[in-house]
């Protein structure tokens, strides 16, 4: 063999660890993206704005949170024996209308996953898990 054969097996290999490389980058970036983002106790306090109200319609929510529901089940933070239908408990906003929260039946009492969205911006900030004795507190 010559040189140049060398040369060209050393650029194939290189090109070939690069592509190798690229692809588990990209594995998990795509990963990252799939789970859940949990809100900490302060993110969550901070959607809280004044008196928090139940909305008595759970069906005008203005976000289609399923696929978010999906990656919850997925990720094992809901459970898949609950069905859609009884997933929602309740919904409350706040005082200034921004944020709502979704509040999704665990399965065990007093325990929710609250979905938090911001109605502003059109989008899911993430989840909160909740573990309340007795009522929702409305009051921030």
């Amino acid at each position: 063999m010559t040189i140049h054969h060398y040369i060209h097996l050393h650029f194939i290999a290189i090109f070939v660890i690069t592509a190798i490389l690229c692809g588990l980058v990209l594995i998990q970036i795509t990963k990252s993206k799939r789970k859940p983002k949990l809100l900490t106790k302060e993110k969550y306090q901070s959607t809280r704005i004044g008196k928090m109200s139940e909305t008595k319609n759970t069906d005008t929510t203005i976000f289609n949170i399923w696929p978010y529901v999906s990656e919850l089940k997925s990720t094992k933070i809901l459970s898949h024996k609950i069905k859609e239908r009884e997933l929602i408990y309740k919904v409350y906003r706040d005082s200034t209308e921004e944020f709502e929260h979704i509040l999704l039946s665990t399965g065990k009492e007093n325990n929710f996953v609250v979905i938090v969205a911001d109605k502003k911006k059109k989008k899911i900030m993430g989840h909160f898990l909740l573990d309340q004795d007795g009522k929702y507190d409305l009051v921030a």
